[in-house]
């Protein structure tokens, strides 16, 4: 309460008769409009801040501060949210992430299934070549070990992650397709457990890409339980989100139901030109589970191109044991001769080669092979043409060469489904990429262009150019809406006493610049970011400074 006196002194007297002496500011943002992140319209003030906190909106003339920003009538809102972000190994590289900022991203949500722990020898044995890639030393084995790395060396942005459900099951199964026993099940419910405690913001699962399409819905009800009861959401990439959408979302919404959690569907789509047209099925699908009681929203990063991994074009069982037992099965002529047959032909499983129109429609991006860099940015048919062979052949052999690393763009969604989506009112936004950058290590890589562009991308096409969100639901969708979602409690709106996590941009010029040709392209517009009320960027440029926190979920223990 003591600490708390000077801010709530602040609020109660109008700020004209403040005594001179009235404490300094460390930094007033002056002449905004400012637009709170509650979806209500803009308003005129000032906004001072003190030890990383908002200490006071509204009219500050007279007042000190160390620093002062005229905001000259540009936006000045909260900072963003990124519902999943990726960067859990990227920020180890460049914790400053000059692709999130530049965007306004101050918070990522990390952890898409698989997450930065727990880990064993045998999944980072398993998972080698991406850490060398990166030049990581996994020198963690929990949560709270990788929550110490990222403090010990700082970050300059606010990251979470939840536990993937995969992870866990790794941990305990390895990457063979087989249900757990009861004591397995039990060891992996207490994996969950203690990630909980460590700091994880929820329970996670990426349902298309083996090892976890394994998990029947039971064994996902029993991990997202325990992290229910510490407090933690169940966010989700669903088995399916193509042909089968409704049953995969019907799952989604008995594991919430099941387990008592609230539920969090990534990057809500209609996959492949044969499911064009469904989202309002879909749409309806959700309003109907959220009017049942069921607390379950979704988001959305509106490019109508997804983003993943060649190896999910194979069968499940191919994957059976992991990528060493995928590369022997891909070069033995029978195994191979099978798979091609079961991609060409769809035999029931959730088969990405029959949602897209051909192999015009798949670009080759982030490769691990240096030889194969030459082909990122070129679409499969033109690496096919290149190679003289046929597309699907060229795609195992990829496979191959690659050791299963490649990812692709694949152009499988209609825009007004993209619109659609985005227009709900619980729908927030991801980037689904992992922060880079346009120099270094993380350059080398050929990322989706939603990786610098995503929101900005926003605030050009789809407020200022078709009017299909106002200015202020779109903050409101950047911030306070994924803030209420992950039970953050202090960021997402600009309110007295919250941290300072501030943009101030101005809504007429901001504009993303990265393209799928050339992705590494910094967003533009951003003329303040302010994280924990420190400037990363400040007047167009980034800071250096590097002011981000761990956020822990409610389940932490220290």
């Amino acid at each position: 309460m003591r600490l708390l006196a000077p801010v709530l002194f602040l609020c109660a007297l109008p700020l004209s008769n403040l005594p001179a002496q009235s404490p300094s500011f460390d930094l007033i943002i002056r002449n905004g409009r400012i637009i709170d992140g509650t979806g209500s319209p803009w308003y005129a003030g000032d906004v001072g801040i003190r030890a990383g906190r908002i200490a006071a909106i509204g009219r500050l003339e007279g007042l000190r501060a160390a620093r002062t920003v005229d905001a000259g009538g540009k936006v000045v809102a909260p900072g963003f949210i990124d519902m999943l972000g990726q960067s859990e190994l990227s920020i180890l590289v460049n914790p400053s992430l000059p692709s999130k900022v530049f965007q306004g991203i101050t918070t990522e949500i990390t952890g898409e299934g698989g997450s930065p722990a727990p880990l064993n020898e045998a999944i980072i044995a398993a998972d080698r070549a991406g850490y060398d890639q990166l030049e990581i030393t996994p020198d963690w084995r929990t949560l709270a070990q990788y929550y110490t790395r990222l403090e010990r060396q700082k970050i300059g942005l606010n990251i979470a992650t939840y536990v993937g459900a995969t992870q866990v099951r790794r941990m305990v199964l390895g990457d063979v397709d087989r249900d757990p026993t009861p004591a397995e099940l039990d060891r992996m419910r207490e994996l969950v457990r203690q990630a909980m405690r460590d700091g994880a913001v929820g329970l996670s699962t990426s349902l298309q890409y083996p090892p976890a399409p394994y998990a029947e819905t039971a064994e996902l009800i029993a991990l997202a339980t325990e992290a229910g009861k510490l407090g933690g959401v169940y966010a989700t990439h669903m088995r399916s989100e193509s042909d089968e959408i409704l049953v995969a979302l019907d799952e989604a919404i008995r594991i919430g139901r099941d387990a008592a959690i609230p539920v969090e569907i990534w990057h809500l789509k209609t996959a492949g030109k044969n499911n064009w047209g469904r989202m309002p099925e879909v749409v309806a699908r959700i309003d109907s589970a959220r009017k049942s009681g069921v607390d379950i929203a979704a988001d959305t990063y509106a490019y109508p191109a997804w983003f993943n991994s060649l190896s999910s074009f194979v069968p499940p069982w191919a994957h059976d044991g992991g990528t060493a037992k995928l590369l022997e099965r891909l070069q033995d002529p029978d195994a191979r001769r099978r798979i091609r047959t079961q991609i060409a032909e769809d035999t029931g499983w959730e088969n990405s080669w029959q949602e897209i129109s051909g192999p015009e429609a798949m670009l080759i991006g982030a490769v691990h092979n240096p030889a194969l860099r030459r082909f990122q940015g070129k679409t499969l048919a033109e690496v096919a043409k290149e190679r003289g062979g046929d597309p699907l052949d060229v795609l195992l052999d990829f496979l191959i060469e690659d050791k299963a690393y490649t990812y692709v763009a694949v152009f499988g969604m209609s825009e007004p489904d993209v619109a659609l989506a985005l227009e709900q009112p619980w729908v927030s936004i991801n980037c689904d990429s992992e922060g880079s950058a346009p120099e270094g290590l993380l350059s080398q890589s050929h990322p989706h262009p939603r990786a610098y562009g995503t929101f900005p991308r926003i605030l050009r096409k789809y407020v200022r150019e078709e009017k299909r969100l106002t200015l202020e639901d779109a903050i409101r969708k950047f911030s306070s809406l994924p803030a209420q979602r992950m039970r953050i409690g202090d960021r997402g709106v600009l309110k007295v006493g919250m941290w300072a996590d501030l943009v101030v941009f101005d809504p007429q010029t901001v504009r993303d610049r990265a393209t799928f040709a050339q992705p590494h392209q910094l967003a533009e517009g951003m003329q303040w970011v302010l994280v924990n009320g420190v400037p990363v960027i400040a007047e167009g440029k980034a800071t250096g400074a590097l002011p981000g926190r761990v956020l822990r979920g409610p389940g932490y223990r220290k």
